[in-house]
C-alpha cells in the first residue's frame, strides 16, 4: 500500500503495581464507550443513505461510485494508523480518531452532489479505518492490562451502537427530518459524548515505544494466517449483509416486510453472543472458540441454504451470527499479541487484509449467482467459514502461538 508498518518489539504494557479496582473499571468502560461511538457513527450514516441518495438525486451507479470513497479511504488509512499507533500510543490515537470520525458526519451533511459526497465519504472512510485500528489496538492493550478476556464485550458495544443508531435513524427519518440536519446534530451529540468518554481512557504502556519500520514482506507468517481467517469472516459477514434479504425474498419467497428480518436476526445473535463471548473464551480457550465458531457458522449457513421456509432459514442465519460473533474480536486481539510485533501494526495488518473481504465479497457472490444460482453462490460462505475454522491449526502450530490462553 506504499506505507510501512512498525513491526518492532514493544516494551511490555505493564505497571509496577497491579491496577486497583477503580482503575480497572475506568479502563474497561472507557474502552467500551469507544466501540459504542464507532457503532453509533456508522449506523447513523447507514440509516440515511437512502435519504441522501434522494436528496442529491443520485442514480444507483452514482451512489455506488460515491460509496467507493469509503472503501478507498479505509484501505488507505489503516496502514498509516498502524504506524501512528506505534508512535503516539493507542490511547491518543483512539481519542483523536474517534473525534475525527464523529466530525466526518458533518462533511457528509454538507455534500451537495455526487462529487462532494465522494470526497466526504473518502474522509469518512479514512476516519472509520483509522479509528477501527486505534480502538482495537487500545482494546488489546486494555485486555492485557486487565489480565482477563474482554475483547468480545468491547465488540458487542459496536453491535449495540449499530442497533441503537439504526433505530434512532429510522425514527428520525420517519418524522421527515432532513438528512443533513440529522447528520450534523448527531455528529455534535456523539462528539460531546466521545470527548467526555475518551478522556477516561487509561494509558497502558509504561514507556515510549522503540520505533522502527518494516514492510509487508517481513510480516510474520502467523499474522498472515490470522489475516486469512479475518478475510474469510469479513467476506462472509459482508455478503450476508448484502444478500440475505435478496435470498429470502427471491429464493424462499419472503415478503417485503419479512425479508429484511433475516439480517436483523443475524445481527442480534451476533450482539448477544458477543456479550457472552469472553466467558465462553475463558471456558473453551481462544483457539477452540474460533474453531467451533467457524464450524457453527458453516452448519447454520448450510441449514439456511437447504431449508424451503424463510422462517427456518432465519434460525440458520441466527446460528451463523452466533458462530461469527467472537471470531473477529479474537483475531484482532491475537494480531496485537504477536511477539515482536507492535499492537498497532498487528491490528492494522489483520484489519487491512481482512477488510479486503468486504470489498470482494458482494461482487463475488453476484458473479457466482450469475453462473449458477444465488443459493449455490452463497455456499461460498459455507466453504469460507469452514476454512476459517481449519486455519486455526495453522496459527496454533507456530512457534509463538498468539491464541495461547
Amino acid at each position: 500500500m506504499g506505507t510501512t508498518l512498525d513491526f518492532s518489539p514493544r516494551i511490555p504494557a505493564a505497571l509496577d503495581n497491579p491496577p486497583d479496582e477503580a482503575l480497572r473499571r475506568r479502563a474497561f468502560w472507557s474502552t467500551m464507550a469507544c466501540f459504542l461511538v464507532h457503532g453509533l457513527v456508522v449506523s447513523t450514516w447507514v440509516s440515511r443513505i437512502a435519504s441522501v441518495k434522494g436528496t442529491l438525486r443520485l442514480g444507483d451507479g452514482s451512489l455506488g461510485l460515491a460509496l467507493l470513497g469509503t472503501a478507498i479511504g479505509s484501505v488507505t488509512a489503516i496502514p498509516i494508523c498502524g504506524t501512528l499507533v506505534g508512535r503516539f500510543g493507542s490511547r491518543r490515537m483512539a481519542q483523536w480518531t474517534a473525534s475525527g470520525f464523529c466530525l466526518s458526519l458533518v462533511a457528509i451533511a454538507f455534500a451537495h452532489d455526487g462529487n462532494t459526497l465522494f470526497g466526504a465519504l473518502l474522509l469518512y472512510g479514512a476516519m472509520a479505518g483509522a479509528n477501527d485500528v486505534a480502538m482495537n489496538a487500545h482494546a488489546v492493550a486494555t485486555e492485557k492490562f486487565l489480565g482477563t478476556p474482554t475483547i468480545s464485550r468491547f465488540h458487542s458495544m459496536f453491535s449495540i451502537g449499530g442497533i441503537a443508531g439504526a433505530a434512532l435513524g429510522a425514527a428520525i427519518a420517519g418524522r421527515g427530518v432532513p438528512a443533513p440536519v440529522h447528520l450534523a446534530c448527531a455528529a455534535a451529540l456523539i462528539l460531546a459524548f466521545t470527548l467526555a468518554a475518551t478522556r477516561r481512557l487509561v494509558e497502558t504502556r509504561s514507556g515510549p515505544a522503540h520505533t522502527a519500520h518494516a514492510s509487508f514482506r517481513r510480516v510474520p507468517g502467523v499474522l498472515l494466517a490470522l489475516s486469512a481467517i479475518g478475510f474469510c469472516i469479513f467476506l462472509s459477514e459482508g455478503a450476508i449483509a448484502d444478500w440475505t434479504a435478496v435470498y429470502l425474498k427471491q429464493i424462499l419467497g419472503a415478503g417485503e416486510g419479512l425479508a429484511p428480518v433475516g439480517y436483523a436476526v443475524f445481527s442480534a445473535a451476533m450482539a448477544i453472543f458477543r456479550l457472552t463471548g469472553d466467558a465462553i473464551t475463558l471456558r473453551l480457550g481462544r483457539a477452540s472458540v474460533i474453531r467451533w465458531g467457524g464450524g457453527l457458522a458453516a452448519a447454520g449457513l448450510t441449514f439456511a441454504l437447504l431449508v424451503p421456509s424463510p422462517y427456518w432459514a432465519m434460525a440458520g442465519f441466527a446460528a451463523a451470527g452466533a458462530g461469527f460473533s467472537s471470531i473477529i474480536p479474537l483475531v484482532f486481539a491475537a494480531g496485537g499479541r504477536i511477539h515482536g510485533v507492535g499492537e498497532g501494526a498487528g491490528v492494522a495488518t489483520v484489519s487491512g487484509l481482512g477488510y479486503l473481504g468486504f470489498l470482494v465479497g458482494p461482487p463475488a457472490i453476484g458473479f457466482l449467482s450469475e453462473l449458477s444460482s444465488l443459493r449455490v453462490g452463497l455456499f461460498l460462505l459455507v466453504a469460507l467459514s469452514a476454512a476459517a475454522a481449519a486455519m486455526v491449526s495453522v496459527v496454533t502450530r507456530t512457534k509463538v502461538n498468539p491464541l495461547t490462553d
